[in-house]
């Protein structure tokens, strides 16, 4: 894939198995170079010929062996390590930063990263324990790795870089305090939560809606007509009421528990803050600081990702709702006074406990999922003797998202085990639009005629979530890279 500043896209290059800059991007790279370092004489520019954080006012020499320092000496995370699929995305969000003109970096650093992210190198990355005003500790170790210092991950094994790399880069001026602005590991974490949160919306769309099914509730209150100007709540209303078309009311079911009745609209208010989140992702903003604009440099705050982690936050908090809203389902499902079919959905009730122990199961995610809604962007506290004294966390909202999303895909598998067993045990097939999920929930996980460890069951039920195969109507997908 040829990359220019133009056709950039992170979910191509992703998949790509081949990168390569465009020629003309390159060169102009090295004229804008030429003009930063014309630009650097005979002034203080922060991090280039200054120290950082509360050293910035201490005259540093404009060299090589500066700006390995700054890599070097603020590497003082651990593992936790990001993935192999997260630091690759990460190194691309720094690709393209380095290729925007503000950036002011070489030809040479953008050449070096291509052949690395060709080369599926991967920097071993902390995701937590980062204190920094920005993201300099994960950055330090991310690029420290281009000089032969600290650890890649080979196949998973922790490597020293320096038996990785044939030849280590040296950094010029302004090249290493470049690699450390910015905030991608939150971008990151930020994408692939993202994709996670779309699935689980599709998920809880056919839990949901096969609740509705087996227990026969009312259907007139999920009328799109209801939503009114509620565009993201109607289309919510409109996918649930497709899937439940055809679907057969009982007569005595006056009105359906809350937890069915309010499912759209948990499901829609998700869909907006996720795409509150994907509509800051996507916006364009130098991160470099200082940057190279109109021929000065100028400080900035790119580092300070607190609209990423604020919104990741607020889909934290979504998730958890919804969390509730499904384990609520699951036991209204279990209960024979709401579902009038046999008490846990046991053969024999009694003797056999039935699906009773996945609600259990639900009830101990939902309980960690709930203490994931603490906001993780607050909590600021003084660093570099005061010079830095309010952190995003943005970091930390994204890998607290990326947990409630793990606990919130095991209390879905939960319900839709327990709706698939419900209306394997009913009259009937069921609404036509459910009928292929039925299918391939049966095939995952056949019905429970006798007490079985329902355990790894869960667990690949869970694994087929997070790949993405099902969608609301019930056919498969291809399980697809992050969305930026």
């Amino acid at each position: 894939m040829r990359l220019s500043t133009k056709n950039f896209s992170l979910a191509s290059a992703f998949e790509a198995d081949f990168l390569e800059i465009d020629l003309a991007v390159l060169a102009g790279l090295g004229e804008n170079r030429a003009r930063v370092l014309a630009a650097l004489c005979d002034r203080p520019v922060y991090g280039v010929n200054t120290g950082m954080g509360r050293l910035a006012g201490v005259a540093s020499p404009a060299s090589s062996a500066h700006q390995r320092n700054l890599l070097i000496g603020r590497a003082v995370g651990g593992p936790p390590w990001l993935s192999a699929g997260e630091v690759r995305w990460l190194l691309l969000v720094r690709l393209r930063d380095l290729l925007a003109p503000e950036a002011g970096a070489s030809p040479e650093l953008v050449t070096f990263l291509v052949d690395r992210l060709n080369e599926g190198f991967t920097p071993a990355v902390p995701r937590t324990g980062l204190g920094s005003a920005g993201e300099i500790i994960p950055l330090a170790h991310a690029f420290q790795t281009f000089l032969g210092v600290g650890t890649v991950l080979m196949d998973g094994v922790e490597t020293p870089a320096s038996e990785v790399l044939a030849r280590p880069y040296e950094p010029g001026p302004k090249e290493g305090a470049t690699l450390i602005q910015g905030s991608p590991l939150a971008e990151t974490l930020a994408a692939f939560a993202l994709t996670e949160v779309r699935r689980l919306i599709d998920a809880q769309t056919l839990a949901a809606a096969i609740a509705i099914d087996v227990l026969g509730a009312p259907q007139a209150i999920y009328r799109p007509s209801l939503a009114g100007d509620d565009r993201v709540l109607r289309s919510v209303l409109l996918e649930v009421g497709g899937l439940i078309h055809g679907a057969l009311e009982r007569g005595e079911v006056v009105q359906g528990p809350v937890s069915v009745r309010v499912a759209p609209r948990g499901i829609a208010h998700l869909t907006r803050v996720a795409g509150e989140l994907d509509e800051v992702l996507g916006r364009s903003a130098p991160t470099d600081s200082p940057v190279f604009l109109d021929g000065e440099f100028v400080s900035t705050t790119g580092f300070h990702a607190v609209e990423l982690g604020l919104r990741m936050d607020a889909v934290t908090a979504a998730l958890v709702h919804l969390g509730e809203v499904s384990a609520q389902r699951t036991h209204r499902l279990l209960d024979e006074r709401f579902s009038g079919l046999p008490a846990q959905l046991a053969m024999d009730p009694g003797p056999q406990a039935g699906l009773v122990p996945l609600h259990k199961r639900a009830v101990g995610e939902l309980h960690a999922l709930r203490r994931l809604a603490t906001p993780a962007t607050l909590g600021s506290v003084d660093t570099s003797a005061g010079q830095e004294d309010v952190q995003a966390f943005a970091w930390a909202a994204g890998n607290q998202l990326r947990d409630a999303c793990a606990r919130m895909f095991a209390i879905t598998a939960c319900e839709l085990i327990t709706g698939s067993q419900a209306r394997w045990l009913a009259d009937g097939e069921g609404a036509p639009g459910l009928r292929a999920t039925y299918e391939w929930l049966r095939e995952l996980v056949p019905p429970v005629e006798v007490d079985r460890s329902l355990g790894p069951e869960v667990t690949a039920l869970v694994s087929v979530l997070r790949s993405g195969r099902p969608r609301a109507t019930g056919s498969p997908a291809r399980a697809e890279s992050p969305s930026g």
